[in-house]
């Protein structure tokens, strides 16, 4: 089984910056791509941040530009540093990795941390 531990989450005034963290841990051969949702109340869940295992990123347009997507290949941990944080951007945080369990398999499969909350105060 794989395990992802989101954290970083917390009460921030809009304008302000977090940074949360999201580690894997467990059996796999390797993970491929790693991605930050989010859900807020009465909301469909929705993807935030994707980043590859090369390294390509890719962002939602309401976050671009003010969130940053990064991940540490040797440690299984990807992260999302937000700045000028809106109140729109409220909402549970959900880690997500899409993984290989053996070498010879071209077959992924994924895995979600808890999720951690933000709240952005006016």
């Amino acid at each position: 089984q794989v395990q992802l531990v989101d954290s970083g989450g917390g009460l921030v005034q809009a304008g302000g910056s977090l940074r949360l963290s999201c580690a894997a841990s467990g059996s796999m051969f390797s993970i491929s791509a790693m991605a930050w949702y989010r859900q807020a109340p009465g909301k469909e869940r929705e993807l935030v941040a994707h980043i590859t295992s090369g390294g390509s990123t890719n962002y939602a347009d309401s976050v671009k530009g003010r969130f940053t997507i990064s991940r540490d290949n040797a440690k299984n941990t990807v992260y999302l540093e937000m700045n000028s944080l809106k109140t729109e951007d409220t909402a549970v945080y959900y880690c997500h990795a899409e993984f290989r369990r053996r070498w010879y398999e071209t077959s992924r499969y994924d895995s979600w941390g808890q999720g951690t909350q933000v709240t952005v105060s006016s």
